[in-house]
């Protein structure tokens, strides 16, 4: 199995119900469709109140699937194995190191193995957080612990709803963004100091037209191979080193 889910599955109604209440971090909430009763109700109750919390209303075989136990009760939680950071604490590292903020974010990354490898690149280039999506993108598993070989221990992760509101708003607060794309200006005649975010897109389709057209450059890595792109992670690292070096020069 490519992901690891047996360290955080919470399955049945008073666990479910405990771990939203002991405020644990619950990436995603299956429910039987269908299901009304009080305490399926509470339940998601509860879910309303946590914003990252994505909720799929699902059939029984579904759950029956999923299910470690064979006692669901009609609802299975996963929790994040990591708790996410909020915005604020990244910029409060860059501002408690004196260092102008540099961020990554990640428009739309599926593969839990280029999470993790994004999240230890982020922490060896100095970036002060990494910022991923809620929806249609990997949150903090077991196995991007993992494959970030400890980095996310040092280095926030923020989940956020929108990317495009999260750039505007990161702009009235100084920064730049460059996403990398094979389109734009080679990266090297960029000017990638101050304060930075580099945005990464999707394995497959790249970064979307609306976040690209919310950054203030475009910045393509140049390859001399026979293929025509980069795997996400080592594109991540390749422009986070190019900020690294600006910024050292």
């Amino acid at each position: 199995m490519e992901e690891n889910f047996e360290s955080r599955i919470i399955e049945g109604r008073n666990a479910v119900l405990e771990a939203f209440r002991a405020g644990k971090t619950i990436d995603r909430l299956f429910v039987l469709d269908g299901c009304k009763d009080g305490p399926v109700q509470t339940i998601m109750r509860e879910a309303k109140k946590h914003k990252d919390t994505v909720v799929s209303f699902v059939k029984k075989e579904r759950l029956d699937q999923l299910s470690e136990t064979g006692k669901h009760q009609g609802v299975i939680a996963y929790a994040a194995s990591y708790e996410y950071a909020e915005i604020e604490d990244i910029l409060a590292k860059a501002a408690a190191k004196n260092e102008d903020p540099f961020v990554i974010i990640l428009d739309g990354i599926e593969d839990p193995h280029n999470l993790g490898a994004i999240i230890r690149t982020a922490n060896l280039a100095g970036a002060h957080g990494v910022i991923i999506p809620k929806h249609r993108a990997v949150g903090l598993t077991a196995t991007v612990a993992k494959a970030s070989a400890g980095a996310l221990n040092y280095t926030p992760v923020a989940k956020v709803t929108n990317i495009v509101k999260t750039i505007e708003e990161l702009k009235d607060k100084g920064l730049w963004f460059a996403c990398a794309d094979m389109g734009g200006t080679e990266m090297y005649k960029l000017n990638l100091k101050g304060p930075i975010g580099i945005v990464i897109g999707n394995e497959g389709s790249g970064v979307s037209r609306l976040v690209k057209e919310n950054c203030d450059m475009i910045a393509s890595i140049p390859m001399k191979g026979d293929i025509d792109s980069l795997n996400a992670s080592v594109a991540a690292g390749v422009l986070a080193f190019e900020v690294v070096r600006q910024r050292l020069g």
